[in-house]
Order: structure tokens, then sequence, then C-alpha cells
């Protein structure tokens, strides 16, 4: 079975984020795979851990994780063999908290595959485009298919000129279908990926 987890990219108060992400839960039951218990959607709320500023005083790199908030942190996320990162865009990139939860970890991001789905005025894409290359460095295979929702489309809101209403989201059936097509590409490089993620159990050569 192959396990997504969908990352709350937002730490802010009355974040539009985790609306986002229960959408993206949602709508992901109705996929064949997950439907059928192929593979699994699961939220991941980067709130939830606590994650200061990076305060490891090793590099991730070499995985000598010194604080137990680093350790939770990364038993979660190497459990996972996708992800879907929810991600608004703040000033032209991803949210300092996203970063700094990625930054924290290094080898429990190998060898698996993500997708992204971006919120905003403009649908997220340069906070995406941040964060593709951002997957590269920490091995993530990121699939090609993203969701961009528009504030003015995507999202319902009681009143449209409060900035702290966090709104509904609604996206149409458009983006519904868009976002099924992104999960069939991360399931499908998920599992093709999986033989690196599986230490190899083969006997040592024989010395001549």
């Amino acid at each position: 079975m192959i396990r997504i987890a969908v990352i709350i990219g937002s730490t802010r108060p009355g974040r539009r984020a985790e609306a986002v992400a229960r959408w993206v839960a949602d709508t992901s039951v109705r996929h064949p795979g997950v439907a059928a218990g192929e593979a699994t959607v699961e939220v991941v709320d980067i709130a939830a851990y606590g994650l200061p500023l990076l305060d490891e005083p090793v590099p991730a790199a070499f995985g000598r994780y010194a604080h137990a908030h680093t350790r939770r942190w990364a038993q979660t996320i190497g459990a996972f063999d996708g992800f879907v990162f929810v991600t608004p865009e703040y000033n032209r990139s991803v949210p300092a908290a996203l970063k700094n939860a990625i930054d924290f970890l290094y080898a429990e991001w190998h060898h698996k595959a993500a997708g992204f789905v971006g919120y905003g005025v403009h649908g997220g894409l340069r906070a995406v485009e941040h964060l593709r290359h951002v997957m590269a460095e920490v091995k993530i295979a990121d699939v090609q298919t993203q969701v961009a929702l528009a504030m003015f489309t995507d999202f319902t809101f009681t009143d449209p000129a409060d900035p702290t209403d966090p709104g509904t989201c609604a996206p149409g059936a458009r983006l519904e279908s868009t976002l099924v097509t992104m999960l069939d590409e991360i399931i499908a490089w998920s599992q093709a990926l999986k033989p690196l993620r599986v230490p190899s159990t083969a006997p040592e050569p024989l010395s001549v």
C-alpha cells in the first residue's frame, strides 16, 4: 500500500491551508486507487509538531537528530511514500514554516514522489515553482500535474472584505479532476521508486 501525506504548509492563525487540505483529503477518497485500498491519504499538519526555527546542531544530511521534536517529525515523514504539499504564496515564495519543516530532515524525504496544491491570488504558482527546486535537493520526484486554486474563484467567503475570514475551499469539477490526475501520478511514481526506499537484502559478493 502507498501512503500519501497531505502536508499543511502554513502555520498562520486563520490559515486557509487547513480547508484546502481537507478538500484534498475528501476528494481523494473518490480516487480509484484510494477507494480500492491500494493507497491511503492522510493529512499531516506541520503546526502540530511545534518545530522551532531550525535548531539542530548537525546538518540533516548526517541524520544525527538531537531533539525530540525532530525525531518525531522524522518518524512521521519517514513512514510515507509520497506527498501532496498544500502551500499558499507568501511574497512570491513558500511560507517560512514549510521550508523550515523540509530543512529539518534529509534521508526521510528521499526517493518519494510529490505533487502540489497551491493557492492564492495567483494560485500559488510561484510558491510551487520554488518548491520544485527544493524537492530536487532532497531527492523527491515531483510530478508535472499541479492544482492551482485562485482566491476569488475557488473559495467562498462570508465577508470578502475581511482578510481574517478563512472562507470555504470550493473548487469546481475541473480542479477535482486535476487533483485525481495528480494523485494518479504520485501513486504511480511512489510505487516505481519503492525499490530505492527498501534496503537491499542481497548478500555481499564473495571476495576472490
